[in-house]
């Protein structure tokens, strides 16, 4: 998404707790990104790294809340531990972001807030009882977001992405031990399309909703799922 973003003519504030990642994604940018260090379970940090974005490049338009963790487990083997971990990253770190932009986000022409959701928060699994509650929050927070700018008539958008599996290290989380490719041409065979979703398929659909293209497009949400969902 960052990169995409760039190339699009976007500056961008690359924030993880993940330093050496998200610094090399900020340095093959190059001077229009700037590299915050980040945990987004911290509410306090929001606060500062939201001022540092500001101070840096005078202003934010869009805010991308993707970070997030996987597991698997049922209502009965989750753990108190487990299940408040979850919701601390896939769920409160979506809520501090929102609140801790939005004064900056109001300044904007045009902003847009887009968070990363799961088609786990709109169809449920058995095995995934707390990644299933953190995601559908994160769906319906974001409605909530979307109505109370949209009524008090900041210019601000906010809308969710659903994808399915994608290629990305969260995979790691649903068979421990599995040979990566076996993993995917497992996952494949559940989808209508036969593959697993390539992370430019969600940044692809992140762009669009931050872009003028979608400013009629308010506390929705856009399934990235290779038609699982309607089956």
């Amino acid at each position: 998404m960052a990169l995409l973003f760039a190339r699009e003519g976007a500056k961008i504030i690359a924030t993880d707790i993940n330093e050496k990642n998200a610094q090399s994604v900020a340095q093959e940018i190059g001077d229009k990104a700037l590299f915050l260090f980040q945990d987004v379970t911290d509410e306090a940090r929001w606060e500062s790294v939201i001022s540092e974005a500001c101070a840096h490049f005078g202003g934010l338009d869009i805010l991308v809340n993707n970070a997030g963790i996987g597991g698997m487990g049922s209502v009965e083997s989750t753990s108190t531990r487990d299940w408040r971990r979850m919701h601390e990253v896939d769920l409160d770190s979506v809520f501090f972001g929102c609140r801790a932009a939005m004064p900056a986000l109001r300044q904007s022409k045009s902003a847009s807030i887009i968070n990363i959701s799961s088609i786990a928060g709109i169809l449920a699994d058995g095995n995934m009882a707390s990644y299933c509650s953190s995601k559908a929050a994160v769906r319906h927070l974001t409605k909530s977001v979307g109505l109370h700018c949209a009524r008090n008539r900041y210019p601000v958008r906010c809308n969710s992405l659903h994808p399915a599996f994608i290629d990305t290290a969260i995979l790691d989380d649903v068979i421990p031990g599995m040979p990566r490719d076996v993993l995917l041409q497992k996952l494949a065979k559940g989808n209508p399309m036969g593959r697993v979703g390539d992370p430019m398929d969600v940044a692809y659909a992140a762009l669009f909703l931050a872009s003028d293209e979608a400013k009629f497009i308010n506390a929705s949400e856009l399934l990235i799922d290779g038609g699982l969902s309607a089956q």
